[in-house]
Formats: C-alpha cells, sequence, structure tokens
C-alpha cells in the first residue's frame, strides 16, 4: 500500500512528582498552550487538556509518527524545563514517572473531550486516586497497587 492511513484518539493522564498541587490558575493555560506545541510539532492534534494543580489529561488525535512513550517522555521533558525556566513555581518543578494511556474511538471524542475540560467539577465529587483506578478498571488494565502514583492521604 503505497500510503499509511490512521485514526487515533488517545487520552493521556499523569501527575505532578509526588502529587503536589503545584500547577497554579494563573499559569495553567500558558501551560496548555506550550504542551499543545509539543503535540502539534510532533504531528498529532490536540483535541483537549486541562487537569487540576496536581495532574494533567490530554486527549490527541495521534499520528504515530512518534511511539506513545517517546511523545509522553518529549511533553514531560519540555514542560518540566519551561515551568522551571520561567521559574513558576517556588520549587523544583517534575512529573512523576509513570502515565495512564487509553484510547477511543470516534464516537467518543465529544464525551472525552467534555470530561477533560469539566475536570474541576468532576474531582469536587471524586479524587484523582479513584478517577485514576477507575480508568484503569474501566479498560482492564491490569496494575498492582504498589506501583500506582505516588498518592497522599
Amino acid at each position: 500500500m503505497p500510503n499509511t492511513y490512521t485514526q487515533l484518539y488517545i487520552q493521556f493522564v499523569f501527575a505532578v512528582k509526588a502529587r503536589e498541587t503545584l500547577i497554579e490558575k494563573g499559569w495553567k493555560n500558558d501551560l496548555y498552550k506550550y504542551i499543545t506545541g509539543i503535540v502539534q510539532n510532533n504531528k498529532s492534534k490536540m483535541l483537549a487538556i486541562n487537569g487540576m494543580p496536581d495532574h494533567i489529561h490530554i486527549f490527541i488525535g495521534y499520528k504515530p509518527n512518534i511511539a506513545l512513550p517517546d511523545l509522553v517522555k518529549d511533553i514531560k521533558i519540555a514542560s518540566n524545563l519551561w515551568i522551571n525556566e520561567n521559574k513558576l513555581t517556588r520549587q523544583r518543578f517534575n512529573w512523576q514517572e509513570g502515565y495512564g494511556a487509553f484510547s477511543y474511538s470516534q464516537s467518543h471524542i465529544d464525551k472525552v473531550c467534555n470530561y477533560i475540560k469539566n475536570q474541576e467539577l468532576h474531582h469536587a465529587r471524586k479524587t484523582f486516586k479513584d478517577e485514576y483506578a477507575e480508568f484503569l478498571k474501566q479498560f482492564q488494565v491490569e496494575y498492582d497497587e504498589e506501583y500506582l502514583f505516588q498518592f497522599f492521604d
């Protein structure tokens, strides 16, 4: 076949190291724009991005010209540098190791986008720990509690 055609929709979820609440309302939209640029530079399309002070959700139309782990690595490394170089936090900012990546069909795009856009409302009712465990169960991902994100109780 002379051409390759794909239609892949992926949601990434990852947390601030040690789940610290470091992402502030005053600069989070600039962070989201910066991350959108990274996604676009890797030939993918940002569909939705939002989060809370301790974690982020990114939903993209994924073009597989870069491996998923490499794309997440690029996003984390570049955004860490951007946050630290701009001194947006009083302490050094880092994303926690690991991430969740979940795929969706085209018919779910609106639902996932709305879910991500309404993170503040959603997290008024559910903790990130509960949300993340729910994703893993919904997508039938085997996991070991010991190796999930570091959570503060």
